[in-house]
């Protein structure tokens, strides 16, 4: 598996790292005051990362999917706060639109969240439907002109100032799920911050509320009843990108523990020379190494995905391919499914306990949020738990193996 790079890709990602470099203060200063960070857009937005994925003829980069998972890697170094915003607004927000949209809904959307006019979301998640989307209780009612949703969603990433959002309702007579393309200034469409959280201070979550919304017959999202299969599938990218950024974030502990232990001095030499100290800087060096390789292989076998679908795409009838009938999609799906499952329930495990070294190494100077590693271990302890709990990948993954008649949920 080949994993080098272009010039182009290496000539982005070092775009990237410098818009990282640049966002630090600003990231720092937003986190400790719990506020938005609103440099994020201008900085990423002049680096391209606010479209790296997406085609150019909708004014994205077009990169490939390791490049942008390189790049999500990057941006984890300053934290899953930050991370977690690209998550949103590109793994579970444009990826969704650009592989279900129609060309229209694409042209009349994408351009606008590449370029930070507009930035997207992703609402699924309920209070009572978590890991369980299906026993969602958001419905819609189909009307001449278009659909009326009811119902409220939460923990919705960027969802305070989101311009776009897409989300999922089941039919009040079918039960059946679709997917919508919701304008940020929908009628029928409050949103409320969701505070006090324990870590993720710069990402905006929000209570959605759905009071008889809106939407226009031209916004749903694919064909009717099949939002869950789209759900699904956006997930597949949701737990790359949390995979890579806890990548990121393992990179930063072990060089800002490296560096602490190096200078600081105790009972006459160097914490660095100490034994057990080592030990968490040898652990963490490893897990990164595990996690980088999990992560890269379940972005290649992601591209795979994307590569095949684009194919059909460009014979014109490639819904109608898409679905159990076709063993080579259904394969390939279930394969990136497979890997990105593994990745993130991997990666998001040893980054939180990389964090949790790390703060060791520093004792009581990384109990303060001021100190980076700090920051890292409060944000990871979300990162188990969204895009699919830990213990439901851990289901995942054993079916994959098992067979489908083993599922335990």
């Amino acid at each position: 598996m080949d994993f080098s790079l272009s010039d182009r890709q290496r000539d982005f990602l070092g775009k990237v790292d410098v818009a990282c470099r640049k966002i630090r203060p600003y990231e720092d200063r937003a986190y400790l005051s719990e506020g938005r960070n609103d440099m994020v857009v201008p900085v990423f937005g002049k680096a391209g990362m606010l479209g790296c994925p997406i085609p150019q003829k909708y004014g994205g980069l077009g990169m490939d999917m390791l490049t942008y998972a390189l790049a999500i890697e990057r941006i984890g170094q300053e934290g899953s706060s930050l991370r977690t915003f690209f998550s949103a607004h590109t793994s579970i927000g444009q990826l969704v639109l650009n592989g279900w949209g129609t060309d229209e809904q694409k042209r009349e959307y994408l351009p606008g969240t590449v370029t930070g006019k507009k930035i997207m979301a992703f609402a699924l998640t309920e209070p009572a439907a978590g890991s369980d989307p299906a026993s969602m209780t958001t419905t819609f009612e189909e009307t001449p002109s278009g659909f009326v949703l009811k119902g409220k969603k939460h923990w919705i990433g960027n969802g305070t100032f989101a311009g776009i959002m897409t989300t999922y309702a089941k039919d009040s007579t079918t039960g059946r799920v679709s997917a919508f393309i919701v304008d940020g200034d929908a009628r029928g469409l409050r949103t409320a911050e969701m505070r006090d959280k324990v870590g993720l201070l710069t990402v905006k979550n929000a209570e959605i509320h759905f009071e008889k919304c809106v939407v226009p017959k031209k916004n749903m999202l694919g064909s009717k009843g099949q939002g869950l299969n789209i759900a699904y599938s956006a997930l597949i990218d949701g737990r790359l990108s949390v995979a890579a950024g806890a990548v990121g974030v393992m990179e930063d502990c072990l060089a800002e523990a490296a560096a602490y232990a190096k200078a600081r001095r105790q009972h006459g030499s160097a914490l660095a020379k100490k034994q057990l100290i080592q030990e968490h800087i040898a652990r963490i060096a490893i897990d990164i190494e595990s996690s980088r390789w999990l992560t890269y292989r379940a972005a290649a076998a992601r591209q795979q995905l994307h590569d095949y679908v684009e194919r059909l795409k460009e014979n014109g009838k490639w819904l109608d391919k898409l679905g159990r009938q076709n063993k080579e999609y259904s394969a390939l799906r279930s394969e990136a499914d497979r890997l990105a499952a593994i990745a993130k329930f991997h990666a998001s495990n040893r980054s939180f306990e990389c964090a949790n070294r790390a703060v060791q190494v520093f004792g009581s100077a990384a109990y303060r949020k001021t100190a980076r590693v700090a920051r890292h271990f409060l944000d990871t302890r979300a990162t188990m738990i969204y895009e699919g709990a830990n213990e439901v990948l851990e289901l995942k993954i054993a079916s994959k193996v098992l067979g489908d008649g083993y599922s335990a949920y």
